[in-house]
């Protein structure tokens, strides 16, 4: 299997610091290709959260270069991937919290993780950066968001709707870095010619819809890299245009 990628970040209309960070890595294995994605949201004073992001993606990117190698050729296994990058979230909360402590701040991260492999992709997920997958049956949401406003909704006590109004909708229940405990949310399934994954932060998907992001994402629009960069490109304009405050940052990979 071979890919097609592109990242695009934009500081967005109204913050001085751009405080996401994204990474995208490629290897080519005796097996298969694989493809490695990470999207991290950061929030804290001045630049703590872009130092909370960009910690959590060196973490990773190590991670792939050194480590999953290793695991590739010694048998590759879903839970003992869970575990690692497990692992990796709590050494880096730990790590963060004690940095922010140190300067008598808070700051912390999302992050949305993918790994797709041997046709199967593997996503972990803490925070309200998502994951979502374009093909045939349209645009799936493939994370579960780890907010107040999705609590409320699971049990009953708000609907959709209130939620996209709510002042309550950018609360997390937990991050990596400002948070005690961490319970990352783990998804697998299958990784087909021509689906479209896509990771962003909040950012991007607010102020424009369901519809606007499955056309611009639909596997029959994108052939090219050029492609990806014209689609992300357009709807980070559109969230501009429709005045979001927060950072926007969209990550995108075709499987061909």
């Amino acid at each position: 299997m071979n890919f097609i990628s592109h990242v695009h970040t934009d500081i967005g209309i109204k913050k001085n610091v751009n405080q996401d960070s994204a990474l995208i890595m490629e290897a080519k294995t005796d097996y298969d290709n694989v493809m490695f994605c990470l999207l991290c949201d950061g929030m804290g004073g001045l630049a703590n959260g872009e130092l909370a992001s960009a910690t959590v993606i060196r973490a990773f990117a190590k991670w792939f270069e050194s480590e999953f190698p290793e695991m590739l050729y010694t048998g590759f296994d879903a839970k003992m991937l869970e575990k690692r990058w497990s692992e990796i979230i709590f050494e880096q909360n730990i790590k963060i919290m004690s940095h922010a402590r140190s300067l008598g701040s808070n700051m912390g991260t999302t992050a949305v993780i993918m790994l797709i492999n041997a046709g199967t992709y593997y996503i972990m997920n803490i925070g309200d950066s998502r994951a979502y997958v374009c093909n045939s049956g349209g645009l799936i949401q493939l994370t579960v968001d780890q907010t107040f406003v999705n609590r409320e909704i699971k049990m009953g006590n708000m609907t959709p709707e209130e939620a996209r109004v709510d002042p309550r909708r950018n609360v997390l229940l937990q991050c990596v870095g400002a948070s005690q405990f961490i319970e990352p949310d783990f998804f697998m399934g299958n990784a087909n010619r021509d689906d479209v994954f896509m990771l962003c932060s909040d950012g991007f998907r607010h102020e424009i819809t369901h519809e606007e992001i499955q056309e611009a994402f639909s596997p029959d629009a994108i052939s090219t890299e050029e492609d990806f960069e014209k689609a992300e490109k357009e709807l980070v304009e559109l969230n501009k245009s429709r005045m979001e405050n927060d950072n926007i940052t969209v990550l995108a990979v075709k499987l061909v």
